[in-house]
């Protein structure tokens, strides 16, 4: 792999300044600013809407990737497309129709992916990966931020890897590999081994009081991995 990306979780931030928070971590050496928007619906939590991530653009030009944790997805999909999100991922079992919603990612200028939740089958993907920019793994169940990693994760995301490899060995292109729950500097080399090569991580790195010695810490670990 030839790089790694580090996307901290704006969930875990403080919200009373989060333009500064999106700076610091920016400058701490983050590659990502991941939002994670819930619903009460899909999710039992209610977090960020479109207007968020509007007020947060002018504050960096690092890649926003949206991750929807709501249903029904095409409309704030779209939303959160004009408000400046560069990546907008969401679960299939929130849409209706899986192809045209990452259809209408795509025409509204942003990259698009799926997520699986821990229990969530691999065939989602069988007919849409050349729609795919992403793969978004959680290593927990979604809806609350702070929770512990679930190892059998690390099976699915050799899997995904071997999906991705093959897909784009064939047709080309490229498929980021995102794991989201967990990640901390004691594991993400492990996560890094198993195929995985963007990491989001929100208390782990928020929660510290210095985050750039946490974002070194992890760059650290991801040194150590060598997967051809």
């Amino acid at each position: 792999m030839s790089q790694f990306r580090i996307a901290p979780s704006i969930l875990s931030a403080d919200f009373a300044r989060l333009g500064e928070e999106v700076r610091n971590v920016i400058a701490a050496g983050a590659d990502i600013i991941h939002f994670d928007v819930m619903d009460n619906h899909y999710v039992p939590n209610l977090t960020i809407g479109p207007l968020v991530c509007e007020a947060i653009r002018p504050h960096t030009t690092a890649p926003i990737d949206v991750h929807l944790m709501v249903t029904p997805v095409d409309a704030l999909a779209v939303s959160f497309a004009k408000a400046g999100a560069d990546i907008i991922t969401f679960h299939p079992e929130a849409s209706h129709h899986i192809d045209r919603t990452l259809g209408l990612i795509k025409d509204a200028g942003c990259k698009a992916g799926l997520v699986l939740n821990p229990a969530t089958s691999l065939s989602h993907l069988d007919h849409v990966m050349d729609k795919l920019d992403m793969i978004l793994l959680m290593s927990v169940n979604p809806g609350f931020g702070g929770q512990k990693f679930i190892p059998q994760t690390l099976d699915k995301v050799r899997a995904v890897r071997q999906r991705i490899d093959e897909h784009t060995a064939k047709y080309g292109g490229e498929i980021w590999l995102e794991v989201d729950g967990g990640i901390k500097v004691d594991n993400i080399a492990e996560v890094a081994a198993a195929g995985a090569d963007t990491f989001v991580a929100g208390s782990a790195i928020y929660g510290q009081p210095d985050y750039k010695a946490v974002i070194d810490a992890m760059r650290a670990e991801l040194a150590k991995v060598g997967r051809a």
